[in-house]
Order: C-alpha cells, then sequence, then structure tokens
C-alpha cells in the first residue's frame, strides 16, 4: 500500500503541471484546446530527441516547454489568424504534432533508460514536489501581473478588455503558449519518470487534465485557495483515486472508462449537488413546521 501511495503521489504531481497548464485554457480563458493530446506526447519526444543527442537533461526539458510552447502558437494562428474554431484549432494541431512527434525520434518509442534524467541522484519525489510547487508559484506570481490580470478578464469578458484600449488576441496568444508549454513539460517529466517515450501517451490526457481540474474545485469548494493549489490537489486525489480502483481488482484495461466516470461523477455532483442539499433543507424546514 506504501508504493501504491508513493506512485500515486509521484505521478500525481506530473499531472499536476499538466493540471495546471490546462486550467490556463479550459479554466481561464475558456477555450476548448485539444492539442493538448499532441503535445504532452511532444514534450516527451523533445526531451528524448535532446537527450539523445548528448544534450544535458535539465536542457532537454526545458527545450520541451519551449516546443510546446510553439504548438500553442500553431493552434494560436489557427483559431485567430485563419479564424478556425477554437476546438477544431486544437484537434488540427493535435493532427500535426502526432506526424512531428514520430519524426522527432524517427519512430513511435523511445527508450530512455541508459540516458540521464532530472531524477538522477534525489529522490523522485522530492524532484517533483519542487517542480511542481515552483510551477505553482510563478504562475501565482504571473496571474499577479498586469498581463495576468489581462488574461484573466480576457477570459471573463472580452468585450471589457478591447474597450480598454488592449489586444484581447495577444492575451490569447500568451495563454495558449503557456498553457501548451506546461503540458509539454509534464510530458518531458513523465518520459523520464516511466523511461520512454511514446507515441500514444498523450490519449485520453486531456481527460485526465479536465478531471484535475474539476475534482479540485469541487473538494476544495469552499475553500479560498488559488486555482493552482486547487490544479494540484485535483491531480493528486484524481491519481489516488485511480490507484485505489486498481488496487481493488479494477483491470488497468478498464481505467479511461473509471476516468471518464470519475468526470461524470463530479459534474453530475456540481450540477445536482446543490439543488439537493436546497430541496433537504426545504424539506427539513417543513417538517420543522409540522
Amino acid at each position: 500500500m506504501n508504493t501504491l501511495i508513493l506512485t500515486s503521489i509521484e505521478q500525481g504531481l506530473i499531472f499536476a503541471v499538466l493540471a495546471i497548464g490546462v486550467m490556463i485554457t479550459f479554466k481561464i480563458l475558456d477555450f476548448a484546446d485539444m492539442s493538448v493530446e499532441g503535445t504532452f506526447p511532444l514534450g516527451a519526444f523533445v526531451f528524448a530527441r535532446f537527450i539523445t543527442q548528448g544534450v544535458d537533461p535539465v536542457t532537454s526539458t526545458l527545450a520541451a516547454f519551449l516546443f510546446g510552447s510553439l504548438a500553442g502558437l500553431t493552434t494560436y494562428i489557427l483559431n485567430i489568424k485563419l479564424k478556425i474554431k477554437a476546438l477544431l484549432s486544437g484537434i488540427l494541431t493535435m493532427t500535426i504534432l502526432y506526424s512531428v512527434n514520430l519524426r522527432l525520434n524517427g519512430k513511435s518509442n523511445v527508450a530512455l533508460f541508459e540516458y540521464s534524467s532530472i531524477f538522477d541522484g534525489v529522490q523522485v519525489v522530492v524532484v517533483l514536489i519542487i517542480i511542481a510547487v515552483a510551477v505553482k508559484i510563478l504562475m501565482d506570481i504571473f496571474l499577479k501581473t498586469e498581463i495576468g490580470y489581462l488574461l484573466i478578464a480576457t477570459g471573463d469578458n472580452e468585450t471589457l478588455v478591447k474597450s480598454l484600449g488592449e489586444n484581447s488576441n495577444k492575451y490569447k496568444l500568451i495563454g495558449l503558449m503557456l498553457s501548451n508549454g506546461l503540458v509539454a513539460l509534464s510530458g518531458a517529466m513523465m518520459a523520464q519518470y516511466q523511461g520512454f517515450a511514446e507515441i500514444t501517451m498523450g490519449t485520453g490526457i486531456i481527460v485526465v487534465a479536465i478531471a484535475s481540474v474539476i475534482v479540485g474545485d469541487t473538494i476544495l469548494k469552499n475553500a479560498n485557495l488559488k486555482n493552482t493549489t486547487r490544479a494540484i490537489t485535483g491531480a493528486l486525489a484524481y491519481k489516488f483515486i485511480g490507484a485505489v480502483a486498481i488496487d481493488l481488482g479494477i483491470d488497468p484495461t478498464d481505467l479511461r472508462a473509471i476516468n471518464a466516470i470519475i468526470v461524470i461523477a463530479f459534474l453530475s455532483y456540481n450540477t445536482f449537488g446543490p439543488e439537493m442539499s436546497k430541496i433537504k433543507k426545504r424539506n427539513r424546514l417543513e417538517g420543522a413546521q409540522c
């Protein structure tokens, strides 16, 4: 059970960075960015490309963030410049990245066990905690800057941003690049953690990311905490729920269905939970009056 908990924490921290990235587009910008499913493996394959060419693991990991940001730029160009709908723009970017990922290393699976990683010589969980906390702190600081406030305002009320004489598209660009950069960073971390980069590792990852955001929001609904804290908490809780499901005997092949059910359950709770509470409260009051 201790191994199960440790593994859940480690994977949860990797997905926490993913969740913070998706939070920017899903929650702040209200942008359905499907390119995440291509950007996550992009980070893994960029890392694999650089590390196999003799580049140090830290630089290779940062390169993954940079290339992920360029993927966000691609989605922005398709959506804003070419006037393609947001959902379709993300899908097209994801489709392009599938071929790009294969081109980067010339194969669909790259073993990384014999190469260095950011985890060398240090406990994996310690490194992951440092990275997750650093990403959270930097994001919190960024969102308190003028650019950060305008990024949030763009998602809340784009007309207001335009009335201030600002170009709202600029903040969409920043949001998409930052989001996809963090997603690719998470992908690079996962590749180092599991010891390989694989072309299908991004399949369904958008569900994991959105689930982490939703679970975190639901668990901490009444807590006055930052969105980054909610995303990290949600990712950890989400991975632990999945791990417990497997420990209880659920077939690993059913895990994606379990992931979807978790999302449905929390969304349903958010939708119907408050209404049920009101009904129960009203029934209690009526019973007391009788």
